[in-house]
């Protein structure tokens, strides 16, 4: 047995940032009120987070990109008669990554355009959309939460069943980054240009996400106090 790098940290710090970044804008859009305007933050970093993972997919270390996750059916099937052999996220797990990247990404676009009936609080590109989508992107944000959460229950639970009766504790390496095994290789790529790089097109990402960029409509004039 020897202990090879699965994890990069960016690859880690990405998980670790995204779950407590998602389950803060879980609780405070739950909250409401002035939590509101720390659940519009947590989003602007969250697309941020999820930016960076699609960049780091192809630019980063081996485990962590695409190509090396990412399978055919031949593969699932392979897994299901326990027949794959690999390291980093296996056949179903891939799936897994993916789902939970897609709906978090629906999401962000919706609450992006979504209006809040009770507090006022709009998306920051609400104006440019108008209510009818604005409307229909609320109704969707409020039930794409719904499935995320479950398939975040899913996920949890494959853990613990993976360590309970797989005897493979999968946060373990995604805490240290290495991971004992009998045979495979160590990660390797995902240099510091390649981090400079996602990490810039992500923050890029986050302030357009924002919507400080646009230009506000000019405020109406006030109107005047008759002089009587």
């Amino acid at each position: 047995m020897k202990k090879v790098l699965v994890w990069d940290l960016p690859t880690r710090l990405f998980h670790w940032l995204l779950v407590v970044a998602v389950g803060g804008a879980w609780l405070s859009g739950e909250t409401g009120g002035n939590w509101l305007v720390w659940h519009a933050r947590l989003g602007f970093l969250i697309v941020g987070l999820i930016v960076f993972r699609l960049v780091w997919g192809f630019a980063g270390s081996t485990y962590a990109r695409f190509a090396t996750f990412v399978r055919g059916p031949a593969s699932i099937k392979a897994y299901l008669a326990g027949q794959w052999q690999g390291l980093g996220h296996n056949p179903l797990g891939a799936l897994s990554v993916l789902a939970l990247l897609a709906l978090v990404a629906l999401q962000l676009g919706s609450g992006l355009v979504a209006f809040n009936d009770d507090t006022g609080f709009t998306g920051p590109f609400y104006d440019l959309v108008g209510k009818v989508i604005g409307d229909t992107a609320t109704r969707l944000h409020h039930k794409i939460i719904d499935v995320l959460l479950i398939l975040v229950g899913l996920h949890v639970a494959a853990i613990a069943f993976y360590t309970r009766f797989k005897k493979d504790n999968l946060v373990i390496p995604m805490i240290t980054g290495r991971k004992e095994v009998r045979q495979g290789e160590s990660a390797r790529g995902g240099g510091l240009v390649a981090l400079i790089v996602a990490l810039l097109i992500a923050a890029a990402a986050a302030y357009g996400a924002s919507g400080v960029w646009i230009e506000k409509p000019p405020a109406p004039p006030a109107a005047e106090t008759p002089s009587w």
